[in-house]
Parts: structure tokens; sequence; C-alpha cells
């Protein structure tokens, strides 16, 4: 087998499947990298009569505790039972020496990724909006799933978990830093010095929104994906980043933060979280920090990627331009915060 995309060897990949799952391949693998990702690399493998999706990490440089592989199949099968839509899991590798880091294998769940504002604007308005409410309703049902009935009891430490997330992406930063990038300082400063209460620890996905779904015919969230950042903890954390996606409107195509949200139809971010509100029943009052805490983080996660960019350590395209983009989402979550 040959012509595999970077981070994929599909001989030593078939024969980990021929040995822990005889039979689950019946004919030569093929493989295709699944563009769109930032982060852990996505595939789409096939034989002859089957389609699955395969997950690993980043080639090269990897912040600490993220590309858990493990966390991420745990998780997604976890959730399997539930009112969650996930794709089914197949099989998980923990052991690097197979492709050069740890995998999952999960069935292809067919179905729409919506990227771009032209993708959304065909469907037309009464479907926009449908989609959008079926996003929303999604998080509502994954924040009321109990933890502890589906295995997760233990999954994260919801005591302290605000506190720990801003010191943790403070980590990640120092872990990635390689220039100035003013006012970062003082957005973490301000952010850990105004912490809202502690909330009830729910099931988090952590970078909740449009493209991590992917939409059935229906018009129906068919599936949740890209579940590497999930954990235990305050749900307004992934509310206040969904509001952050969707006060950005596109720009450049390869622009890895902007949504297709900005067609007519999409609701704006208040109706977003007023639906949200509705139905989960939670304060949303101290919104604000949180909005400020997901710009901040995703400044945090953007600098990592242009560092990886810097070191020569990606795969696909896009990745030039991402370092231009950490500045302004630091003005906007002082601003944010100045507004909370």
């Amino acid at each position: 087998m040959s012509g595999a995309p970077p981070g994929l060897d599909l001989d030593r990949l078939r024969a980990y499947l021929d040995r822990e799952k005889p039979g689950l391949a019946g004919g030569p693998l093929t493989a295709e990298l699944i563009t769109g990702g930032r982060s852990n690399l996505t595939y789409l493998i096939r034989d002859d009569g089957h389609e699955w999706v395969l997950r690993r990490p980043p080639l090269g440089h990897v912040l600490a505790t993220a590309h858990d592989m493990t966390r991420e199949y745990r998780v997604i099968s976890a959730l399997g039972p539930t009112a969650v839509p996930v794709p089914a899991t197949v099989l998980l590798c923990p052991d690097p020496d197979v492709l050069g880091a740890p995998f999952y294998l999960m069935q292809r769940v067919t179905g729409s990724v919506f990227r771009r504002p032209a993708e959304l604007a065909a469907l037309g308005r009464a479907r926009i909006a449908a989609i959008a409410d079926d996003l929303i309703d999604t998080l509502v049902a994954l924040h009321a799933v109990d933890p502890g009935q589906v295995g997760l009891a233990d999954f994260g430490r919801p005591d302290g978990f605000l506190e720990r997330q801003v010191r943790r992406w403070w980590r990640q930063l120092e872990a990635s830093r390689s220039r100035d990038l003013p006012g970062i300082d003082d957005l973490h400063d301000r952010l850990a010095a105004r912490l809202p209460a502690a909330a009830d620890g729910v099931i988090l996905h952590g970078d909740y929104r449009l493209d991590n779904v992917i939409v059935g015919d229906d018009g129906r969230v068919a599936a949740v994906l890209d579940w590497e950042m999930s954990t235990l903890g305050d749900p307004l954390t992934d509310l206040g980043l969904l509001v952050v996606y969707r006060r950005r409107d596109a720009g450049a195509e390869d622009d890895p933060v902007a949504q297709p949200a900005s067609v007519a139809g999409f609701p704006d971010a208040d109706a977003l979280v007023a639906r949200y509100q509705r139905g989960s029943g939670r304060d949303v009052s101290r919104l604000g920090w949180y909005v400020a805490f997901a710009y901040y983080k995703l400044a945090v996660i953007l600098e990592g990627i242009h560092y990886r960019f810097q070191q020569g350590q990606t795969v696909g395209s896009g990745f030039d331009g991402v370092g231009d983009m950490v500045l302004p989402l630091v003005a906007a979550g002082r601003r944010a915060l100045d507004q909370e």
C-alpha cells in the first residue's frame, strides 16, 4: 500500500487491524487527509466496502495534556447510548509504535460539515434557522448528561475548574511562546482576578461550534466531532466559545476561527444564548467573563498552531496567516471584560 498522507502508514495500520480486529478490513486500504482541522489529524480510511475515520495527534510539537486520543475515544464511547449524537467507536490504539502516535478508529457518519457562508446560504433561511436551533439543543443535551451515569465521573475535576483553566492555558502559551504578544498578559491577569462562582460540573466539548458537527440531510446534528478538549467543568465555557465563534464573520478561506454563521437566517449570538438559557435553565448573567476567556483560549490555541507552523510541523494548507489572528483575539477578549 502506498500513497498514504503524512502521519499514516497503511501497511502498519492494516497489520494492526488484522491483529486486533480480524476480518474488520476486507480489502486494500486507502486513505486521504480530511482537511479543515488545525490540530489533531483526521483521515478517511476505506477498504473495498467500508469507510472509517482515523484520528491521531499532529506531527511534531504537541502541547502537554492536549491531543489525548484515549480521552477522546473514551468520551465518544461513553456518549454513544445518550441523546448526544456521536460516531460509533471501533478501536483505540494507545501504542505509539504503530503509527508514531496513539490513534483511534470510528465509523464514518455521512452528512455535511459547513465551513463557508455560501454552503449554508444555499439551504435557505428556514433550514439555516433549524440547524442553528439543533446546534444549541444538542449542546443543552450534552450538558444535561449525568457524567456518573455514563462512566465519566472521573473524567475531570469540576472543583476549581475555571481557576485551573486560566492557569492551564497560560502554561500552554508559555510552551509555545516565541514572540511578544502585547496585551495577553493583562488579559490573563484580569481573567484570573474575576473568576465567576463555581458551577456544577458537566461534560464539556471544549470546542463546540458549527463546523465541529456533521449535519444530516434532515437538518439535525448527526454527530458531534473533535472531542480532544473535552472534560468535566463549567458549562458556560462551551457557550462562551460558541458566542465568540458566532460573532466572527467568515473571513479568509483558511481562517480556522471564522464561522459560516454570517448568512441570513442564522440567529445572532443573543438569540443563541437565549435558546440555551431556555433549554438549560442556567444563569447566564456572567457570560461576558466566559466570552473573554474564550477569546483568550482561542488566542493561545492559534499561537500554538503558529508555533508549529514556524517549526515546519504542520500538515495541510492555510497556516501561514494564523499568527496574525492572535492579537485581534486578545484585544477582543479585553473588550469583553471591559463590558462584562
